[in-house]
């Protein structure tokens, strides 16, 4: 497929998509979830750790190699946000609770990681819709071809400029974009009556998180991102993050979206001052670790230093 025929598959797609109205303040029942502990990452080359656990209702999650999935398997629907590699998404299509060979209604890509997408092409036999906002086939496909990994890909079918809601089963899945911020393509994925809200890569839970500026990532914006959903959904949701550090897991409330704008703004704020102060950025992006955050240090990788170089970047660009 070459840029010209994908441009215009993706017009189409866009075209198709079907825009609805939001309603984040729909009544859902009360409760709160305790952070589940997430496991370390699986040694290289060995089989992933995989586990499946349920939440509220019939929405639960599923860890095993990439971003966090999460699921609705009730009795006459069946979803999925985000898809991991191909070997665990195979064995989450394996295990789904409640799934016995069914299809599934939708599957939904909060953004166009390979480690969200890239199971894709292992859940489209089984699928009858790939939904993502209406920006991630564009940057699947440009990432892609810069990895020369296009003939791989599994591009969504249906795709959303501002919101994508439907009924499911007695459940109300709403996929909202709230702007740019890790990517230019996130997407914040609610399961409105189990108040389970799906955040996708807009948290790295005590983590150093990745910044794709290429990919349209703004930390400025992604600041108000997270200020606004945790200002605007159920205060009592269960938040799935799609990466956690093992100690603090991939679920929490509205307060851990916090942690991340407070690193993020605390970074903002270190960059101009070494900035102001004249230092180079070969000398700012030097730094181990972020004062103010133990939590997020991890000795390898440490992306501490990338953060800064993009920090860096969007504070020194020229505008206009």
């Amino acid at each position: 497929m070459n840029r010209r025929d994908f441009l215009v598959r993706s017009s189409l797609f866009t075209a198709a998509g079907l825009l609805a109205r939001p309603t984040l303040s729909a009544q859902v029942p009360r409760g709160t979830g305790a952070p589940s502990a997430a496991r370390p990452p699986s040694a290289p080359g060995a089989a992933a750790i995989t586990e499946f656990r349920p939440l509220r209702r019939d929405v639960g999650l599923f860890t095993g190699r990439g971003g966090t999935i999460g699921w609705l398997a009730g009795k006459d629907a069946l979803v999925a946000v985000d898809t991991q590699f191909p070997d665990t998404a195979s064995a989450f299509l394996a295990g789904m609770p409640g799934r016995a060979g069914r299809r599934l209604d939708a599957v939904i890509n909060t953004h166009h990681h390979a480690d969200h997408t890239g199971g894709n092409a292992v859940f489209k036999p089984v699928a009858k819709t790939i939904v993502a906002h209406a920006n991630v086939p564009k940057l699947q496909f440009a990432a892609a071809e810069k990895a020369n990994t296009v003939d791989k890909q599994v591009f969504a079918d249906a795709t959303f400029p501002e919101v994508w809601r439907r009924e499911l089963g007695g459940e109300i899945v709403t996929a909202q974009y709230h702007g740019s911020a890790h990517t230019n393509g996130d997407v914040v994925v609610t399961f409105e009556k189990a108040n389970v809200v799906h955040m996708g890569d807009l948290v790295f839970n005590r983590m150093y998180p990745v910044i794709d500026r290429p990919g349209g990532a703004s930390i400025r914006h992604w600041i108000v991102v997270l200020e606004e959903v945790a200002k605007t959904y159920p205060a009592d949701a269960i938040h799935v993050f799609g990466h956690g550090n093992p100690k603090f897991g991939v679920t929490g409330q509205p307060a851990d979206l916090l942690v991340l704008r407070d690193y993020l703004s605390g970074m903002l704020d270190y960059v101009q001052r070494k900035i102001t102060a004249g230092e180079p950025k070969e000398k700012i992006v030097a730094l181990e670790n972020l004062p103010g955050f133990p939590d997020f240090h991890a000795p390898l990788p440490n992306r501490l230093g990338a953060n800064l170089g993009v920090a860096f970047d969007e504070l020194t660009a020229k505008k206009g």
